[in-house]
């Protein structure tokens, strides 16, 4: 029996396994979950044993990463597949079309948390190698990495990688993670934004104050927080802090224009989101501006009352988190630095500003003449029919530039999500047709990357 044949006889088990993988609530942000994010490891180490693989759980700092290998032959070249097994918070409930942790398929999809990022894309990756270790087809060596910190920054992951290169010795990196531009257009994603996160807190008086007796004489808090906010970018989309984009990469108008060759409708884009118009940076369009341009957003605001019903309060504290996208040659640290001075510079006299690094990461752009990027894109066109398009994602992955600079490794980055499958969002889908032809795709990978390293 060939791999495919396998695949297309074992999707049911393929797809209650993943449910099953789905009903734990691995949310790594908060800490009643840490639990539920130990046993999402747990299952993955159980379903790597029902295989016969050596399998570790590596503990860390937080939480644990789950280490298997399969090394066939030490003269065969070694694929290094990294994903993520924790998922983001589910807030907010209420917006569910249906528990978020209790999965459901229709419409030829997976609702629920983490379908698609990353349970459903990491776990193509355990399917295709059990379709190939069942069908004795596996052409060479392969490790898995899955670690379990990924949405809060992969902090103990450097870690472990720096303390482990030879055990993470390979040839490729191969990563699900991202997405493509359609069931029907395959693509590739070649770079990655970077990012720094941030958390600030703007304090007025000692005390939440009665606002009729202190409005209008004591500055509040939210107020001033939303005016430096609003302050951080100018009315044509441009970032306002100095030596932001000093070291910007500039990109050719032949680069741009290859670009914005991809198949794009912004009217459908429009519709999607329920939006009448984009905004974003002049003079550039929205595959630039979410690919190639860096950007800041405020994530969450908050401060006095928020309770049911009415609170005069004139609060004494206010905060935001924030994020910036960045591009490549910027540096998240850099970029950290220079938005904290910033925003401690611009604070009025009746304020004081806290800035809070929480995590970040370096942006990335993986070449297309490598060997693995050549498999990659050889085993999309076998399943689709058609050469894959290489593309820039808006998103970012952190450990990317990590492997580039510890390991010596690029990362493809083979994904098989779309824009509309609303991760991190209320009713994260994932569909099956991506789900089953990921796998496939996958599997194919295997061989072509053995093949070419070869020759």
């Amino acid at each position: 029996m060939s791999a495919i044949s396998y695949i297309e006889e074992n999707k049911e088990q393929f797809l209650n396994e993943l449910l099953e993988l789905l009903r734990i609530p691995s949310v790594s942000a908060d800490s009643k979950f840490a639990g539920d994010v130990r046993n999402a490891a747990e299952y993955l180490k159980e379903r790597f044993k029902d295989l016969g693989t050596h399998v570790e759980i590596c503990e860390t700092a937080g939480y644990p990463i789950v280490y298997a290998e399969h090394i066939k032959d030490p003269n065969l070249p070694t694929v290094l597949v990294y994903g993520h097994y924790d998922v983001q918070p589910a807030d907010p409930l209420e917006l569910w079309d249906s528990p978020p942790f209790e999965p459901v398929v229709k419409n030829e999809k997976i609702y629920a948390r983490g379908s698609a990022d990353d349970k459903g894309q990491m776990y193509m990756h355990v399917k295709a190698y059990e379709a190939l270790i069942k069908t004795d087809s596996l052409p060479c060596n392969v490790k898995f990495m899955i670690e379990g910190e990924e949405e809060v920054g992969s902090e103990n992951l450097e870690i472990f990688v720096r303390g482990n290169k030879e055990k993470l010795a390979a040839d490729v990196i191969l990563i699900s993670d991202t997405s493509i531009l359609s069931n029907d257009t395959p693509s590739i994603t070649v770079g990655l934004r970077g990012l720094s996160y941030l958390e600030v807190e703007v304090t007025g008086p000692n005390r939440d104050l009665h606002s009729g007796t202190y409005g209008g004489a004591v500055g509040n808090p939210i107020n001033t927080l939303c005016q430096m906010i609003a302050s951080l970018q100018n009315e044509k989309g441009e970032i306002t802090i100095p030596g932001f984009y000093d070291k910007v990469e500039a990109l050719s108008d032949e680069y741009r224009e290859k670009m914005n060759q991809a198949p794009f409708d912004l009217d459908a884009y429009k519709k999607h989101l329920d939006i009448k118009a984009v905004k974003g940076e002049e003079g550039y369009t929205t595959i630039e501006r979410t690919g190639i341009r860096p950007t800041l957003d405020v994530n969450g605001i908050w401060g006095g009352y928020i309770g049911e019903g009415a609170k005069t309060v004139l609060p004494s504290k206010a905060y935001a988190k924030i994020s910036m996208r960045l591009v490549p040659n910027q540096d998240s640290k850099e970029i950290t630095e220079l938005f904290s001075n910033h925003f401690q510079s611009i604070a009025p006299v009746h304020v004081t500003v806290d800035v809070t690094p929480h995590h970040g990461g370096e942006p990335s752009v993986i070449p297309t003449d490598s060997v693995g990027y050549k498999a990659a894109s050889k085993a999309m066109e076998k399943t689709w029919g058609k050469e894959p398009i290489p593309t820039r994602e808006g998103g970012s992955i952190p450990i990317v530039a990590l492997f580039q600079d510890v390991l010596g490794l690029d990362s493809i980055l083979m994904g098989f999500g779309l824009n509309e499958d609303a991760i991190h969002s209320p009713n994260e889908s994932y569909g099956l047709f991506n789900y089953y032809r990921g796998i496939e795709t996958i599997s194919h990978f295997y061989q072509f990357f053995t093949d070419m390293s070869k020759s």
